[in-house]
């Protein structure tokens, strides 16, 4: 992979989008509420998380571009998995100590060499997939060594729209963003009819 390749050219490679959850698709806060009354033998709590609707909005229209979307946590959360049932996520890798193991998981799925894969982080944890994809990206409040190794770096902060500006990026280097907007837009599009229904607290 030429390392003289601009961020642009990574981008117009890129088959399949990769993200970290906390601090990426989220702001990074974990808030847990115990179920389980003081002194009892086994603790137990609800985990709360807060997902942009923007980055739910951009998932559907990067699908609707022929992207295949995968989350990569180290994480395991009831959350995510119901966030990422919801958005349609293809690949989802919770558990993750070592997210090479899913990196190469999904390089065998999608049939994809490593310069079509991009992946959004924002701290050390991500730093081996970042430094083997042909597109790292970091979000606006990502660490320090994080950003040094990214192709590019995002307006936005990590669950205020972050994963927007990734897929958004991605589009706009193809020269098809406007045009796969317009798609979404039109009253008979199958993927803005199906996109992001959740249950909520029904």
């Amino acid at each position: 992979m030429s390392e003289s390749l601009s961020a642009a050219d990574r981008a117009r490679r890129i088959k399949v989008l990769l993200y970290d959850v906390d601090g990426v698709l989220t702001n990074g806060d974990i808030t847990i509420i115990p179920t389980s009354e003081p002194g009892a033998e086994k603790l137990t709590g609800v985990e709360v998380k807060s997902f942009s609707a923007h980055d739910g909005m951009g998932i559907s229209i990067a699908r609707l571009a022929g992207l295949k979307i995968g989350w990569v946590t180290k994480r395991q959360s009831q959350v995510v998995a119901i966030r990422a049932r919801d958005l349609k996520i293809d690949h989802v890798y919770q558990g993750q100590h070592d997210k090479r193991e899913a990196l190469d998981k999904v390089l065998l799925d999608e049939q994809c060499t490593l310069e079509e894969i991009a992946y959004v982080g924002d701290d050390i944890i991500d730093l081996p997939v970042m430094r083997k994809v042909g597109l790292a990206i970091a979000v606006a409040n990502a660490r320090k060594q994080v950003k040094d190794v990214a192709h590019y770096i995002t307006p936005m902060r990590g669950g205020e729209g972050a994963g927007r500006d990734a897929i958004d990026f991605l589009l706009e280097s193809r020269g098809i963003l406007e045009e796969t907007i317009e798609r979404y837009l039109t009253p008979n599009s199958a993927e803005a009819k199906s996109a992001d229904i959740g249950v909520g607290n029904m």
